[in-house]
């Protein structure tokens, strides 16, 4: 067995299944680079431990590298931690091998000390992996050059030390490989119902709790419209005709935009093609809309947030109610879907401002509304520094948790940011899911924060009803799904 072999490990075990993208593209830079990959996808075995056995007592590997793509599942009143599960996995492959293990992935990066300390693990990478895993096996071949490795974080002192953070890789030029060989595409296709693509990655938003910039970075890196093209050519060879763009938003900035629909179009994909996207509700063009319509964009998540000027204000964001209100007749006019993610109950939310926002989503008439109730709180972020300013957490009344009898709870005093945390004002009272209900009113085109039927549930993770319609052939992005199955039932 080679010395330069690398296995990969996806340690996302939600359903519906999510293709690792990350570990897709990261497997492709391992091989461009020479070394030969495995990949050991957990996400489709029943028994982890026996299927991490049975690849190491028949493989002898250089290096480990598991993929940890959320920290949980970002949804209040669930509040499901998944760094509890990643230490038995990481527990169980460091009792099979002496090779060292690299944990990686957005999750792993909001969080890297606290995660390895939890996993009694030496290595991580921060931010973009591709290049820097291979520079990471140049570092552990000659037990040197860790400093040299970006967005490394490791024990400079070895075993019991303290940790040591690199800076992440931010190259300004964006370069993926485009084969998307190494996962099994086509069964995520056939279980998780998408495709997925990156067109670039950071945001230049400066939204008060959104982490996407301390993940990916706070500038945009594109990739080349024919990159793009390419690697989605590759994917539908491979019977994927359905895709969701994974960027921060798609529409920023809109000449990249344009560009890569463009592309598409040259080559004809989009007419083969069906792809969804997340894009900011500014700036968004009449000439972009038509242009991602004939590129086969049919449905866009738009994270409005909130309709009411001050809770916009407050949250930083760009547009406001006149804004989406021209967006949705935008889309309209090109017959593309629309989705709206609100985020109610953050700093400075009432009832009055709940209710404004509501009721101007009934007005303006998306085709869903998703209400999620909860800011999740994430470390650097301006939220995070704003509490900080507030005094202790634990005694902050806007702060709410799970405890370990499934209730809500105020804050306790272990588990810090890494155990889930919501913002949740207190001015929305003792039951504010209750309020965001009464003000949805029954409003079928809205899935509200607490579902009471298994269809209305807009929590992805161990959704049944969407697990099913998948498995009977629905395709596409997992709020139209549920839309659709909506429709069908009324």
């Amino acid at each position: 067995m080679s010395a330069s072999r690398v296995v990969l490990i996806n340690t996302n075990e939600i359903r519906p299944p999510v293709a690792p993208i990350a570990l897709d593209y990261l497997a492709g830079a391992l091989h461009e680079a020479g070394h030969e990959v495995d990949v050991l996808d957990l996400s489709f075995v029943a028994d982890a431990p026996e299927a991490l056995g049975s690849y190491f007592r028949a493989s002898a590997v250089r290096a480990v590298g598991m993929s940890f793509r959320n920290s949980d599942d970002c949804f209040w009143p669930s509040a499901t931690s998944f760094v509890p599960r990643l230490t038995e996995l990481v527990r169980s492959v460091r009792g099979m091998t002496d090779a060292p293990v690299v944990l990686g992935g957005g999750g792993f990066s909001l969080f890297p000390e606290q995660i390895l300390e939890a996993c009694g693990c030496d290595f991580g990478i921060t931010g973009d992996g591709e290049r820097a895993f291979v520079l990471l096996l140049q570092a552990l071949e000659r037990g040197r050059g860790f400093r040299r490795v970006p967005g490394l974080v490791w024990r400079a002192g070895g075993e019991g030390g303290e940790f040591t953070r690199n800076p992440p890789e931010r190259r300004r030029a964006l370069q993926i490989a485009t084969s998307r060989q190494s996962v099994d595409n086509r069964r995520y296709f056939s279980e998780g119902g998408q495709g997925n693509m990156e067109t670039k990655r950071g945001c230049t938003r400066r939204c008060i709790y959104c982490a996407d910039p301390l993940i990916k970075g706070g500038r945009v890196r594109v990739r080349e419209p024919a990159e793009v093209a390419e690697e989605a050519q590759c994917l539908l060879g491979q019977g994927i005709d359905v895709l969701h763009l994974c960027d921060s938003e798609f529409n920023i900035p809109p000449d990249h935009a344009l560009a890569v629909c463009e592309e598409l179009i040259r080559r004809g994909l989009g007419r083969s093609l069906r792809w969804y996207t997340y894009a900011s509700v500014v700036p968004f063009s009449d000439e972009l809309a038509g242009a991602m319509r004939r590129a086969g964009c049919v449905g866009i998540n738009f994270g409005a947030d909130s309709a009411s000027a001050r809770m916009l204000a407050l949250y930083r964001r760009a547009h406001r109610k006149a804004d989406i209100a021209e967006t949705v007749r935008t889309c309209r006019r090109h017959g593309l879907l629309v989705m709206i993610d609100l985020l109610l109950g953050g700093p400075g939310e009432t009832e009055c401002t709940v209710r404004e926002t509501i009721e101007f989503m009934k007005q303006v008439g998306p085709d869903c509304v998703g209400a999620a109730l909860g800011m999740r709180v994430y470390p650097a972020t301006p939220l995070a520094a704003r509490l900080a300013a507030e005094g202790p957490l634990e005694s902050n009344p806007n702060i709410w948790r799970r405890d370990g009898s499934g209730q809500e709870s105020a804050l306790s005093t272990t588990g810090g940011l890494l155990s889930p945390a919501f913002y949740i004002s207190k001015d929305l009272g003792e039951r504010p899911e209750e309020l965001v209900r009464e003000r949805i009113g029954g409003d079928e085109r809205f899935f509200p924060p607490v579902a009471e039927q298994a269809a209305e549930n807009y929590n992805y993770n161990e959704n049944q009803p969407l697990i099913e319609a998948i498995r009977e052939g629905a395709r596409g992005a997992y709020w139209d799904i549920l839309r659709q199955m909506r429709s069908a039932s009324t």
